[in-house]
């Protein structure tokens, strides 16, 4: 091996638990972030689902216009009593 080599390989060495503590540290920081993104994205997600679901459960009052309906009734007894 060349001398470039042999200090290159040296230096590595010196400083093998700096680079290593330095991965374990970037792997962490990677697994930290991508766990916080996880949980925002279903905290998001739960929260449109239940927004959404109130939203439809929550609609108001409905009103019915049902005079059509109450003349048809009041017609039919009245036929009913001629019937007799």
């Amino acid at each position: 091996m060349s001398q470039e080599k042999v200090d290159r390989y040296k230096e590595q060495k010196r400083n093998r638990k700096a680079i290593q503590a330095k991965k374990k540290k970037e792997a962490f920081l990677t697994k930290l972030c991508a766990g916080l993104i996880a949980i925002a994205l279903v905290a998001w997600l739960g929260y449109s689902v239940m927004y959404k679901y109130d939203q439809k459960q929550n609609s108001g009052d409905v009103t019915a216009d049902i005079t059509a309906l109450n003349d048809y009734v009041s017609g039919l007894s009245t036929d009913g009593d001629a019937a007799e």
